[in-house]
């Protein structure tokens, strides 16, 4: 017979540890996110200058204005989280930033999914045209939904239990 202790699940750490930790790991997805979408934004800015834009139908014109408004408010839900952790710093409420933080950033991934969608609506429209074009952007969008959400709630609801 062995005397061994029961074996530990988890960290051993404290709350403040455990906001520490959960803050690193929150902004290093977040530069992920917000460099995507900087780019995309920024490229999306430029398109209103080009000569080809007042060629546009009058639906590719509004779709490109939703595009805009969707990386505009993405955008900021992806940025807030460095803006939150800047201002309550040293204030000695990091759990409740970091849970505020991780819902920003879950409601930024959202808006990207649906700036993708749009964005990607467009630039196909534009280039091929086609009634496919529909079919093919709600594919990519199941695809994203997929990867971004789907599997990650499966396995968190998977390997909870264990």
């Amino acid at each position: 017979m062995t005397d061994r202790a029961p074996r530990r699940q988890g960290r051993d750490e404290t709350d403040e540890e455990r906001a520490d930790r959960m803050w690193g790991e929150l902004i290093q997805e977040v530069r992920v996110a917000q460099t995507g979408v900087q780019i995309l934004f920024g490229f999306l800015l430029t398109v209103v200058f080009q000569p080809k834009y007042d060629r546009l139908s009058d639906a590719d014109q509004a779709i490109y204005v939703v595009t805009v408004f969707l990386g505009a408010v993405t955008t900021g839900a992806l940025v807030g989280p460095v803006s939150l952790h800047r201002l309550v710093a040293g204030r000695r409420v990091k759990p409740q930033a970091v849970r505020l933080a991780s819902r920003l950033t879950l409601l930024g991934l959202v808006l990207l999914v649906a700036t993708m969608a749009s964005a990607l609506l467009l630039i196909l429209r534009v280039a091929v045209g086609g009634g496919f074009v529909p079919w093919l952007t709600a594919l990519v969008v199941a695809w994203y939904l997929l990867c971004w959400f789907v599997l990650p709630l499966w396995t968190r609801r998977r390997h909870a239990a264990r």
